[in-house]
């Protein structure tokens, strides 16, 4: 009879620790090592484990459209707004329908049908070299296309989701056909073909290479705080530049996540989210990962202030998605690698 008994028990405890188990399948885009240092502050406060699957937002995508719903996946991330865009528009994601999520991410940042929000903000600015270039001579991102600026710019590879989605921007402020000058102009005027990534580019400037560089304003925080004395000496050579502040502001991209059409723990992915936007979360990104926080809430680190208050386009995100392919064909048009 003891024995039955302590069989039960033990039966009894492991039936309650299966059932206290609790874990998300996220799908990411996101490839920052700080975002398992947030996966595990999670796991051991709301005991919620993510199991993580990284690739492009394109691969994740097609993966989600194969398995069907069949798929292991709860939450679709991405570092990119066009990317959630075209997600939410293949029928992959469902409405977020937590109060503590939609109430608290600003409409500018959300689908208007909820079936996305940001999480981090990130802004695509003007890098010039200080020895080099004055503040005073940069102005938009239109003016990068000005000949004084031939053979002095550096910018990544238009297949970069970045520089295609601030494209998009420059369609929806001036049109097509002058977005397309725009992007033959800005190719005339670069020191060398797109390569690297943006702290390649911000390397550059900071050797002679170029003059300019556009690049997104957390790369030049994480050069700032990097192990490398190089490095850090490229951050202190270059200043940093918010465009069209006279105008329609500074292109700022999202960090962004949705809930996976089917999941069956739709309502701990929804926990997640909260989790992600929740003051304490949102403070640690400006100070690790230097992007900006969703949450109006949480403060912005000592770079970031440095760095100084902007101006940001408030272009519909969904444009992002929305003027994708138009941006790419000006692009390869203009022989923009």
């Amino acid at each position: 009879m003891i024995k039955t008994l302590s069989t039960l028990l033990i039966f009894g405890a492991a039936l309650q620790a299966f059932a206290e188990t609790k874990e998300v399948t996220l799908y990411t885009q996101r490839h920052y090592a700080f975002d398992e240092t947030v996966h595990e502050k999670l796991l051991k406060e709301k005991g919620i484990k993510v199991n993580v699957v990284k690739a492009s937002a394109d691969e994740l995508i097609a993966r989600l459209e194969e398995e069907g719903e069949n798929t292991p996946a709860d939450l679709f991330m991405t570092a990119d707004g066009a990317g959630l865009d075209r997600a939410q528009k293949a029928g992959l994601l469902q409405p977020i329908t937590s109060p503590a999520v939609i109430d608290l991410v600003p409409a500018t940042l959300k689908d208007p049908e909820n079936h996305w929000v940001a999480v981090t903000n990130r802004a695509r600015v003007i890098i010039y070299s200080k020895d080099r270039v004055k503040p005073e001579e940069l102005s938009t991102y239109e003016d990068l296309a000005d000949p004084k600026w031939r053979g002095r710019i550096v910018i990544r590879s238009s297949s970069n989701s970045y520089n295609q989605s601030l494209m998009t921007t420059i369609i929806a402020a001036n049109g097509e056909e002058k977005a397309g000058g725009w992007a033959a102009a800005v190719r005339k005027n670069m020191a060398r073909p797109p390569q690297g990534s943006d702290r390649d580019q911000i390397r550059a400037v900071a050797a002679g290479l170029a003059d300019l560089a556009v690049a997104n304003t957390y790369y030049v925080g994480l050069l700032e705080t990097s192990e490398e004395p190089a490095d850090r000496e490229a951050a202190a050579a270059v200043g940093l530049y918010f465009p069209n502040q006279e105008g329609r502001g500074t292109h700022v991209n999202i960090s962004g996540i949705g809930v996976v059409k089917g999941s069956e723990k739709a309502a701990l992915a929804e926990e997640v989210i909260a989790f992600l936007l929740s003051e304490e979360v949102q403070a640690s990104y400006p100070e690790n990962t230097f992007e900006y926080p969703v949450n109006p809430a949480a403060p912005w680190s000592e770079n970031q202030e440095r760095w100084g208050k902007f101006k940001a386009d408030p272009v519909p995100l969904s444009t992002l998605g929305e003027l994708n392919a138009e941006a790419v064909r000006l692009f390869n048009r203009a022989g923009w690698e």
